[in-house]
Formats: C-alpha cells, structure tokens, sequence
C-alpha cells in the first residue's frame, strides 16, 4: 500500500500523461442534471454520488488487489480516501477554470487525434467511450477541462531540480527493497487434459500413481513422455516471473523447493504434476540500471509535494460542505 494516507495519492501529471474520460477522473459539473441535493459540495458546487461511488470503487479495488482489505471493513476509511481525491480535482478544475484560459481550437483537434490513437483507432475510440462519430461535444469538454488543469499544475509545479549523484544514490540504499531483481523459478510438468479424460476420478487416480512414481525416483522427463497430453518439447517450462503464466499454477510451484515434485492440482485447463528444477532468488539491480528510474521518482515526488501543498491551500480557502444525505 503506499505509504501516505492518500490510497490514490493526487499526482501531478506527466506531459505524456493520457486524459481520463470516466467519472471517477472528472467531476461532474453539470448542475442542471442534479434533481436532489447532494451530501457533498465544493464551492457551491454539488458532487454528484455517483462520482465518489466511482472513485470509492477505484480505490477499494486496488486495495483488494494488494491482498490489504475482504469485504467492507475498511469502507469508512476508503470513502475518506474518495472525498479527499474528488475535492482535490474539482478545485484544481475551478481554478483552472478561473485562471487558465482555454487552449485553442486547434490544440484540443490535436490532443483529441492523439486520444484516438492511444485507444488504439478511432473505431475502437468511439466504441470504448460508447459515442458516434459526430458527437465528441463532451469529449471536447474534458479534453479542455484536463488540458486547463495540466498547465495549471505545470506552473505550480515546475521543473524539479536536478538530483546529483549522491541523492541518486541516497536515494537507492534508502529504498533497495524497491531495487530488487524479480524471483524466477524453472519447472517442467506432466498435464493430463480434462476434455479428453472420461472421467475426473480416473485422470486423478493416474496422476497420483505418476507423483508415485516421481517422488520414488523414476526419471520425471520419461514420465512425461509415457502420461503428458502434451509433446515432450512442452514440457519444461523455462525461466518465469510471477504473473507470467496462470495463477493456480505459479502459487503451486513458487511455493516448492528445488527438487520437490507437486501434488496433483488442477487449472482451467486440466490436471498438472509438476516438478520444479531451479530457482534464481532476487538480487539486488546494479546502481547504474536504475539511475533513470530514481531520477524519475524523485521528479514525481518533487511535484507530488508542490501540487499537495497547493491544493492543502486551496481546501483551506474553499467553501466545503459534507452533510449527511437525508434519509427518504
């Protein structure tokens, strides 16, 4: 989890940083569409639910992600996370509103032709977002909206000073935890599929002879050839990274020892028994290959703190209220 309070932490964006268009991103600033009174207004401005659900959601996820948080024990905690981030947006959105003008015609066709490309043509553009050809009004919107916010935040920002070698490597033997070569393990397996097996009970019963037979000595490559559904040339699997191959089968053979043969366990796919062969431990990654890297950090930390301290004063300023919604 990261290390402040924010579980999304408010960042100043890069300069190839890509607009978001969903609601969790922007705030809802159309008041007409608002029928009920909101339990959250910045300035005036209501904050529609919907948006903080979206955001509450985001933030919620990556914590379940990170294995942090089972069912809603920590919601009060992740909707105080929500509130903090939509604030944070929507005043940096009426401000630059306030105080940027917008951008030219000719900038925003050019940012939204970038948009199309990153979401990979414009087909699969408008089919992401759900709009036709013709009706990029409110895209227009945002992309004026983010482009007003991105020079707002670059001017308060500005270019962060230049770290020198000593704070690089400061820096480095402050976080080598962060700095460390990924685990690899290498296996090879015997897979038995469950589509051409005619029953479950049978496919079990000779994979737990195989394991047998393994954990007794026999050769596990002439095992494979005698009982694997796959070619002999499949069976070892090389060198691999968590997240590269499927789950059920990495937390199996990460937990082995060197040597050691699995139980039987199966996949989507079918049944597996599979021995692993070597292990490379994480190392920790020279100075030199990671200089850019923590050149990059800290840039990202430098305008992290500038952007923190401006909206802190703005928060400060700000007309915030946060009344409980009304029962109906």
């Amino acid at each position: 989890a990261p290390p402040s309070r924010r579980a999304k932490p408010l960042q100043a964006p890069s300069k190839r940083q890509k607009i978001s268009l969903h609601a969790s991103d922007h705030p809802i600033r159309d008041s007409a569409t608002i029928n009920l009174p909101m339990p959250l207004t910045i300035n005036g401005e209501p904050v529609d639910d919907s948006l903080l659900d979206a955001e509450f959601s985001q933030i919620k996820a990556h914590f379940e992600k990170q294995a942090n948080v089972s069912c809603c024990e920590r919601d009060d905690e992740f909707m105080g996370y929500a509130k903090d981030n939509v604030i944070a947006r929507v005043l940096l959105t009426q401000t630059a509103e306030n105080e940027i003008a917008e951008p030219e015609p000719s900038e925003v066709d050019a940012r939204l032709d970038e948009l199309k490309e990153e979401y990979g043509g414009e087909q699969q553009f408008y089919f992401n977002l759900g709009i036709a050809p013709g009706e990029e009004d409110s895209v227009r919107k945002e992309i004026v909206s983010s482009m007003r916010v991105d020079k707002l935040v670059a001017g308060i920002t500005g270019e962060p000073p230049e770290p020198d070698d000593a704070a690089i490597k400061r820096y480095h033997d402050e976080h080598a935890e962060e700095f460390m070569s990924a685990e690899e393990v290498r296996s090879m397996h015997i897979f038995k599929s469950l589509q051409k097996a005619e029953d479950r009970d049978s496919l079990l019963r000779e994979l737990r002879e195989v394991r047998r037979r393994a954990t007794s000595g026999e050769d596990f490559m002439q095992l494979v050839r005698e009982h694997s559904d796959k070619p002999e040339e499949e069976a070892d699997l090389g060198w691999y990274k968590r997240g590269e191959l499927m789950e059920e089968f990495e937390v199996i053979t990460f937990s082995m020892e060197v040597g050691e043969i699995s139980p039987v366990f199966v996949t989507q796919w079918g049944m597996h028994l599979a021995k692993l062969t070597d292990r490379k431990p994480p190392e920790p990654i020279p100075l030199d290959e990671v200089t850019d890297m923590i050149r990059e950090r800290l840039a990202a930390e430098h305008r992290d703190a500038k952007l923190k301290e401006y909206v802190e004063t703005l928060r400060a300023a700000a007309e915030i209220v946060d009344a409980p919604a009304e029962a109906e």
